[in-house]
């Protein structure tokens, strides 16, 4: 992916006539969708908060790596090991995060949202959720001049009567007030699909931006200032607004590149790649030769490739692609499951879900490999994941492994034009004086 807006810095300094890009932490920071996207578009990383080693595997394989295209600026007094939030806040470093204190520009992060997302089993008793409350105390321990949060937009919800039991909580009301008294803050439910994404992804999105600071577009929501300029910035890629899944995944397709055995798991078969067809595969493959990694394939038994065939035959006749499948249908196969959908060639997929079944391909009857489901969140081809494949049974809720990782993370391009938008309001940045004539009217 190659940068757009002239962005460029002011003659003028701050900080000492020191000029550098604008640094962020990344809370929760999973396999790095949301860091990729800021350093893609100009910010620098400081380091990463991830407790899981397998998502922590990824990020050192992409971010910490001696061949790594992006680079945190990793302090000495940080172990490059998994970490939990409240290690970091912990006695232990308790004077390296004071020293931080308001020198950071920028907390981004997704605190995990299993107990909030309508997907899964909405609890508010999930002890996950408290990690809102934990992001909240270290956005009050390092007073960051800027807060990014990304989570499900069930988190805007309120639990139902029978959910929530004596108590009324709606956390999207939570962070907003508790961050009203030294921030202005801005939220907005985003379709990822109306941002460049090949999927639908519904997202709450919430910027805070600290009151008393000077900015070179006070009175900007950033969201507005976002949503304006993704016309120039796809455009500027060559890119569509909203592509469909095919365009995204079509190179991907066995029949057209048939099968090889998988480099890193014995027994499996993985797709052979030959090359990109449509230009969001080519903007994937920028600065990247042969074929990508996490195509294995699933070894479906006999049946299940009888009954994937059925069903996607089944549903284009009946034009029920991208929708759930039909009842009847669901119950012939005696399938109790009711989040399968067969892909829509044309249209945006479905949000991905880290159960690898949830999605049929749409001509191929087999679910989707890693690679693929990476496409659909827009991660460059050169971006590895690391760790198990799938997990199963209680260890769902212990490990995040490739396709879980790939599910909860931010599409990093629409991290990057979230990215390029916050930079805008530091007065060392700007954009060309032709696109700001622009952003005014």
């Amino acid at each position: 992916m190659h940068h757009y807006f002239d962005i460029t810095r002011n003659s003028s300094a701050c900080n000492g006539g020191v000029k550098r890009a604008p640094t962020f932490i990344d809370a929760f920071a999973g396999c790095g969708g949301l860091s990729l996207g800021l350093m893609e578009a100009g910010w620098q990383g400081l380091f990463a908060i991830e407790k899981d080693p397998f998502a922590f595997e990824t990020l050192e394989a992409n971010f910490l790596s001696a061949n790594s295209r992006h680079e945190y600026n990793w302090p000495n007094w940080l172990a490059q090991e998994p970490t939990s939030i409240y290690d970091l806040m912990g006695e232990q470093y308790r004077d390296q995060l004071d020293n931080l204190r308001g020198k950071v520009d920028l907390l981004a992060g997704g605190p995990p949202c299993q107990g909030f997302s309508s997907a899964g089993r909405r609890d508010p008793n999930d002890p996950r959720n408290m990690l809102v409350d934990a992001y909240l105390e270290l956005v009050r321990r390092l007073e960051p001049d800027m807060v990014l949060l990304e989570n499900v937009r069930g988190i805007t919800y309120k639990f139902s009567e029978t959910e929530k039991g004596n108590e009324e909580i709606n956390y999207s009301e939570k962070l907003v007030k508790t961050l009203s008294d030294k921030y202005e803050v801005f939220t907005s439910v985003i379709k990822a699909s109306n941002y460049g994404v090949p999927q639908k992804r519904p997202r709450f999105f919430m910027i805070a931006m600290r009151r008393g600071v000077e900015r070179e577009l006070p009175r900007r929501n950033p969201f507005t200032f976002a949503s304006t300029y993704r016309h120039d910035f796809f455009q500027a890629k060559g890119l569509a607004l909203r592509p469909g899944s095919r365009s995204a995944i079509s190179d991907l397709e066995v029949r057209k590149n048939g099968k090889k055995d998988c480099p890193e798991c014995k027994g499996f078969k993985a797709i052979d790649y030959k090359k990109p067809r449509t230009a969001f595969q080519r903007a994937m493959r920028i600065g990247f030769e042969g074929a990508p990694s996490d195509t294995r394939l699933a070894r479906h038994q006999p049946h299940i490739v009888s009954r994937f065939t059925t069903i996607i035959e089944h549903c284009k006749a009946a034009g029920h692609l991208n929708t759930a499948i039909p009842r009847e249908l669901r119950e012939s196969f005696g399938l109790k499951k009711q989040a399968i959908r067969v892909m829509d060639p044309i249209k945006p997929a479905p949000t991905i879900t880290s159960m690898p079944d949830d999605l049929i391909h749409y001509d191929e009857p087999r679910a989707l490999t890693v690679r693929e489901n990476a496409r659909l969140q827009t991660f460059p081809d050169w971006f590895v994941f690391k760790g198990k494949y799938t997990t199963g049974g209680d260890r769902r809720k212990r490990e995040v492994p490739r396709f879980t990782q790939v599910a909860n993370a931010v599409p990093p391009l629409l991290a990057e034009l979230l990215g390029k938008s916050l930079l805008q309001y530091f007065p060392l940045y700007r954009m060309d004086a032709r696109s700001i004539h622009n952003a005014a009217e």
